[in-house]
């Protein structure tokens, strides 16, 4: 899983610019760029706060747990898909 491209989903699924979240994260604006953008290591704490400030507690199990999002939704999409034409 591309961890930076799960950070910068819930920061905008949850409505904040990456101004809003460096505010909320209490970092600078360049230092989220670096995480959506894997040039630096996220740190658990960070992982946290940034779950937290989201609302996205579910992201960060899928993380920790090693679960890969992508895979799960296009797996659910095709098994709902093909409930919907066999109904």
């Amino acid at each position: 899983m591309n961890l930076g491209v799960a950070l910068r989903k819930t920061r905008k699924h949850a409505g904040f610019s990456q101004e809003t979240m460096a505010e909320k994260m209490h970092l600078p604006r360049s230092a989220i760029s670096k995480l959506e953008n894997n040039k630096v290591s996220l740190k658990a704490e960070d992982l946290i706060k940034w779950c937290n400030v989201t609302q996205a507690q579910e992201v960060m199990i899928a993380i920790i747990c090693g679960i890969d999002i992508p895979t799960v939704v296009q797996n659910l999409a095709t098994l709902v898909g093909g409930m919907i034409i066999w109904m």
